[in-house]
């Protein structure tokens, strides 16, 4: 990308992770100006357009097995809302109303809906929400840098988990309708990646409660973790729903979508039907840029591309995170990484929010050709971190130019921190 001024910049975040095949791909826009001189809108509930029935079919193949239907939406706030409202429907068709209850983790986003936003874990929020709004409960995230004395990632992760069965007990299971959760973390955990046994543990205690377990996969998803759908990374505990949105549409279109296995959707049909939409639901200009989002992908097999790239760049973040001090943690997959920002290394002591290392590290990219998202997430209790997710379609030279320009930027960063006495360790 290029600023007025003609400066060359490197999107290394994809904007918030939406730009999955990178910007002004001309087959995406030959073919949005195609359908809008076609068919330019149709709603879903009165007729039927080929994009989208193209369009669903495609993505759902590409996700597979287990999620054969699709259901489309403008964004990833309306396609958790329609997971959730999914779930409550089919619990509501099946004789089961008490089931009202929706888990989520401490810290997480899902949203910026009134409901999402009740959905995620934030406690800023709390003035402007409690007596709005029903919260959903939480369980604790399973971290992996800052973790209690005493555990390590796995063990922490085991905790978790079990303090989502007690959750599930303590409300009373015939309560809890669903487990709404990030397999990788987003920006409000900075790209965790927890161990397979969290996965096979959630997925046998929704199963053994008769909960849904949702994955919002609207920032890892598409393709970015290495697998088309991230759930896939865990194939032996598969979630009941998965929600998809930001790469879905790359930043050409609004779209989200919510995929669901063929047996449930269906049997809720010949029930009651799922009775809710918008205006924008399937509409055609979004569902034909979709499904040329799609076509790129395959034509330039893209899954491939992020496991690949991603190699690339993980190894080259460890690199800078051995070479920098203020580099206390790089965590990630496929290309959804996250660089955790410290004081001291040996104690994680974090950077005080006065230093601003969020917005320093934005600043600092800038000027270094690169555009990243970071952002003090929650009030910053669990650290401060920022993403490195470039697009899918980054080649081998532009990852090398991406590492390069973040060495000069942690440089930059590091030199900032250390004229104020706030960096341990060399260079401080």
């Amino acid at each position: 990308m290029w600023d007025d001024d003609g400066r060359e910049y490197i999107d290394a975040s994809s904007g918030p992770m939406v730009s999955a095949i990178g910007h002004c791909n001309e087959r995406v826009v030959d073919a949005i100006a195609a359908q809008a001189r076609q068919l330019d809108y149709a709603y879903s509930l009165v007729a039927r357009n080929r994009r989208n029935l193209e369009f669903s079919e495609r993505l759902a193949r590409l996700a597979g097995p287990g999620y054969e239907r699709v259901s489309l939406t403008s964004g990833g706030s309306e396609a958790v809302d329609n997971a959730v409202k999914f779930a409550r429907q089919y619990a509501v068709a099946t004789g089961q109303e008490s089931r009202t209850r929706v888990l989520a983790l401490d810290p997480s986003y899902h949203g910026a809906t009134l409901s999402t936003l009740a959905l995620g874990g934030d406690p800023t929020l709390d003035r402007f929400l409690d007596g709005f709004v029903t919260r959903s409960e939480k369980v604790p995230a399973p971290m992996s840098y800052r973790i209690p004395d005493g555990h390590s990632a796995e063990s922490y992760a085991a905790f978790c988990a079990e303090e989502l069965e007690r959750t599930i007990l303590a409300l009373g299971a015939e309560t809890v309708l669903a487990f709404l959760v990030e397999p990788v973390g987003g920006l409000s955990t900075g790209a965790v990646v927890p161990p397979p046994s969290y996965f096979d543990a959630i997925r046998d205690i929704c199963t053994r409660h008769g909960v849904f377990l949702i994955y919002d996969e609207i920032l890892c998803g598409m393709g970015r973790s290495g697998e088309f759908l991230t759930a896939r990374n865990w194939p032996d505990a598969l979630p009941d729903i998965v929600v998809l949105a930001k790469g879905l549409g790359s930043g050409y279109t609004p779209l989200g979508a919510m995929l669901a296995p063929a047996g449930l959707v269906d049997e809720l049909a010949t029930i009651s039907g799922f009775n809710f939409s918008y205006s924008a639901n399937a509409n055609p200009i979004s569902c034909a840029a979709g499904l040329a989002v799609l076509d790129e992908f395959e034509r330039l097999d893209l899954v491939t591309c992020a496991r690949e790239r991603g190699a690339q760049l993980g190894a080259g973040l460890h690199e800078l995170e051995r070479t920098h001090p203020i580099v206390g943690d790089v965590r990630g997959i496929g290309l959804l990484w996250a660089v955790e920002l410290v004081a001291d290394r040996e104690t994680k002591q974090p950077l005080p929010a006065a230093f601003q290392p969020s917005e320093k590290a934005l600043i600092h990219g800038q000027r270094n050709g690169l555009m990243l998202y970071a952002r003090s997430t929650a009030g910053a209790p669990h650290g401060n971190w920022f993403m490195v997710a470039p697009p899918l379609t980054i080649t081998q030279a532009e990852t090398a130019e991406l590492l390069h320009r973040l060495d000069r930027t942690l440089a930059g960063l590091s030199s900032d921190a250390a004229a104020e006495g706030l960096l341990a360790g060399p260079g401080g």
